[in-house]
């Protein structure tokens, strides 16, 4: 008789533990991937003019290598893809504010900005380059060698360019610019000396203006891991893109997005 009491306390210690133990264990709260469930849309920020990451076209669509790759996102989420355009130095407000699920513009991992937001990957590795028509800023090795007060540079505001310029060449004259677009013109138009960003941009640049006689070599200035910017409360949003990206370049599918993007230029002929 004894033995079978004690049998069953056992059993109903199990069961009251095995209740317990269902009752603490809660599912993550995912509140940015619930939200992009429930209303069939992923909003993605990006600046729509730093090719070939992201650009906007002469009738004013947005494409680009990060754009292809929104749509994978969403197409694997099943739901549609609103891309929201704005100036580079707004996407980090708009994604705390809750106002894009996620930002993909050739944002660089930077510890600065990971205190802020999360980031996923890095994607694409680039690196700082001079775009310029004399040849001696072309060629540099180290940036430092046109750290002068005679040089005016313009970079992107808000960009790792920009900062780079700040702490590396302090004594250079900078004229921040709004987009790309608007830096590339300053170079054109002999405003500025150079400009210095990601290298895919710089290059882009040359083959855009074949006639101009604007110059870039490919030596990248500095290391440029970039990543997904997305909102640092949610864990599993985190994972799923972790998991995407990992799924897309054992699948060969980010060979194929780079080998459009980076080797076949005829998307130029789109370009304003």
């Amino acid at each position: 008789m004894k033995k079978i009491v004690t049998l069953g306390v056992l059993i109903l210690s199990i069961v009251v533990l095995f209740g317990c133990s269902q009752k603490i264990v809660k599912p993550t709260p995912t509140p940015v991937l619930d939200g992009i469930m429930q209303r069939g849309e992923l909003v993605v920020g990006t600046a729509a003019s730093m090719p070939p990451l992201n650009m906007t076209t002469k009738t004013g669509d947005i494409i680009g290598f990060e754009i292809d790759l929104a749509k994978k996102m969403a197409s694997a989420m099943g739901v549609k893809l609103r891309v929201e355009p704005m100036e580079f130095s707004k996407l980090l407000p708009a994604l705390e504010k809750g106002n894009v699920d996620m930002v993909l513009s050739g944002m660089t991992i930077t510890p600065a900005r990971n205190l802020k937001v999360a980031f996923v990957g890095p994607y694409f590795i680039s690196g700082k380059a001079f775009l310029t028509k004399i040849e001696t800023i072309a060629k540099a090795k180290e940036a430092t060698e046109v750290n002068s007060p005679n040089v005016k540079l313009t970079a992107l505001r808000g960009s790792t360019s920009q900062y780079f310029v700040e702490q590396v060449l302090p004594k250079v004259q900078l004229v921040p610019a709004k987009d790309y677009d608007e830096a590339v013109k300053l170079v054109l138009q002999g405003k500025v000396n150079a400009m210095i960003a990601d290298y895919p941009i710089c290059l882009v640049s040359v083959y855009r203006y074949p006639n101009e006689g604007l110059l870039s070599v490919i030596t990248p200035l500095t290391y440029e891991p970039l990543g997904i910017a997305v909102p640092s409360y949610d864990p599993h949003l985190v994972n799923w893109i972790e998991n995407f990206l990992a799924s897309l370049e054992e699948t060969g599918g980010m060979d194929e997005l780079k080998e459009r993007w980076f080797e076949d230029v005829s998307w130029l002929n789109q370009l304003p």
